[in-house]
């Protein structure tokens, strides 16, 4: 990892819980805003932070299936 990528932040205290602060140029870089809902992943290197939800993929999967095998149902539907 290069050195300009690794920012530092500090855990604080919030409410019965504790979180860290992102810095504004990362939270803009990727298109975070407050209230958004991000996933924790622990990896071999530590945390990583992402907006991607794993049930959102499993369900966007179903409907691929489903799109095709029904489409001419979902089709008369739309109409």
């Amino acid at each position: 990892m290069e050195s300009s990528a690794v920012k530092k932040t500090t855990i604080r205290a919030i409410g019965n819980s504790s979180g860290a602060t992102i810095p504004k140029a990362l939270l803009e870089k990727y298109n975070f805003h407050e209230g958004d809902t991000v996933f924790l992943l622990e990896t071999e290197n530590g945390i990583l932070l992402s907006p991607y939800d794993p049930d959102f993929e499993s369900a966007m999967e179903f409907y691929q299936d489903a799109s095709k095998k029904y489409r001419n149902a979902l089709k008369e539907l739309a109409k």
